[in-house]
């Protein structure tokens, strides 16, 4: 499955879904028809059959290099729509394509390398886990064009990094490496090889009850964002809906017999 040569999913027979980058001579860099092309992806994989998790990764020599510089000289474009102006659900357009990956149903893992700049790290961001080259280089960029982050990365930053610590990357465009990102909260491991670490932990996740880690993720997004009597009772309801169904079930006689599950 192909977007507008800017994006590309394959879904394998375990449910894991590759999903690639493929603007890779312009470093995967955001233009209006990356924006689009992610968009429709992202949307794509919330109608997905058979979809248990996703890996997002980009061609080339970087994973997104941020915006693509053809921006800033482009004439405006009278049609478009205010900044303000909620298009997708809770966000803009520039918002929708890191949140994109928080509202996708299954766990995303953002496998890492080369260049992970503004855009680009509001991207990875918006993944459940992201996998890390140590050489990787980032940066909350904007303030060195003179602009705020935008693109959904103070809702997520929330709780990955430390607040002086993102005040300081974010007012001085401080660029720092995967290595660095580790301890700073924006990686959750450092690999030589991110696709492949990536690949393999979604594999495992693709082994569990797929309707359990579905409503786990549900209940990150409860936990983020509302009150402790809210997250409880989200808890309780999940859990309601998953006890004793065939799938839960399947995933306790598996572990007693010691065999690969077979989910439906």
């Amino acid at each position: 499955m192909n977007f507008n040569d800017r994006v590309s999913i394959d879904l394998a027979d375990n449910g894991v879904a590759q999903v690639r980058f493929t603007r890779g001579d312009k470093m995967n860099a955001l233009d209006p028809a990356q924006f689009g092309a992610i968009i429709d992806a992202g949307n794509a994989l919330r109608e997905m059959a058979g979809l248990r998790v996703v890996v997002l990764s980009g061609e080339g020599r970087a994973f997104c290099a941020g915006l693509d510089l053809s921006n800033f000289t482009a004439a405006p474009d009278p049609d478009r729509k205010p900044i303000t102006e909620r298009t997708y659900g809770n966000a803009n357009m520039w918002q929708e394509v890191a949140m994109t990956w928080r509202k996708c149903p299954v766990p995303v893992i953002a496998a890492v390398h080369g260049v992970c700049f503004g855009g680009g790290l509001q991207i990875a961001s918006g993944a459940d886990i992201r996998v890390v080259h140590p050489e990787t280089r980032m940066a909350v960029m904007e303030m060195k064009w003179g602009l705020v982050p935008d693109m959904g990365g103070y809702a997520l930053w929330r709780g990955l990094v430390r607040d002086d610590v993102l005040r300081e990357l974010t007012y001085t465009n401080r660029e720092f490496s995967g290595a660095d990102a580790l301890g700073l909260g924006f990686a959750t491991m450092v690999e030589d090889d991110p696709l492949a670490r990536a690949t393999a932990i979604a594999e495992t996740i693709a082994n569990k009850n797929p309707d359990a880690i579905r409503g786990a993720k549900r209940l990150f997004k409860v936990m983020q964002e509302e009150g402790e009597d809210a997250i409880l009772m989200a808890e309780s309801v999940e859990q309601g809906d998953i006890i004793r169904t065939p799938n839960q079930v399947e995933a306790v006689m598996a572990e007693m017999q010691k065999r690969a599950p077979k989910f439906g």
